[in-house]
């Protein structure tokens, strides 16, 4: 059985817009490529065959992914969520112990995971030392930079 996905209403339709451009303008042109090289001849020795039909590979393994997703998805709006403790598509303010500097994370399904904007996987590292946390709680978390110690400070949505 596939695992769950849960989506923000704006991360949903996010993926559901990049499935239907890879289907339907990516998909054609990767086919017109491999058209388009098959039509130069020897396909041993076709280094332009060879890579339109990598790209195509690429492009049905990510059309394969966005669809399993989008299939599994569970749909999560701000009204269903509790924040009596940290939670996916919750966000939590943190104050790193060691550096004294304070955080705002939204924690994310990993296909919606975008650290500029402060979104966090909650299969990462971060997330998961975060996850079931309450107000007051300092979650110790290791790292790839090494142990860090976050306090939870606010959880809200």
């Amino acid at each position: 059985m596939a695992q769950k996905q849960y989506l923000t209403p704006e991360g949903y339709e996010k993926l559901k817009q990049e499935l239907e451009h890879l289907k339907t303008v990516e998909r054609p042109k990767i086919a017109q490529a491999i058209a388009e090289a098959r039509d130069k001849g020897d396909l041993s020795e076709n280094a332009e065959y060879d890579a339109a039909k990598d790209a195509q590979g690429m492009l049905e393994k990510r059309i394969n992914d966005l669809t399993k997703i989008l299939a599994n998805a569970r749909i999560l709006n701000a009204d269903e969520l509790d924040t009596s403790e940290v939670r996916i598509l919750t966000r939590v303010k943190v104050l790193n112990k060691k550096t004294g500097k304070e955080v705002v994370y939204q924690l994310v399904s990993a296909s919606e995971a975008d650290l500029k904007n402060k979104k966090i996987s909650v299969s990462s590292p971060v997330g998961e030392g975060l996850l079931g946390k309450k107000v007051g709680e300092t979650a110790v978390i290791k790292t790839p930079a090494g142990q860090v110690e976050f306090e939870i400070l606010e959880i809200s949505i």
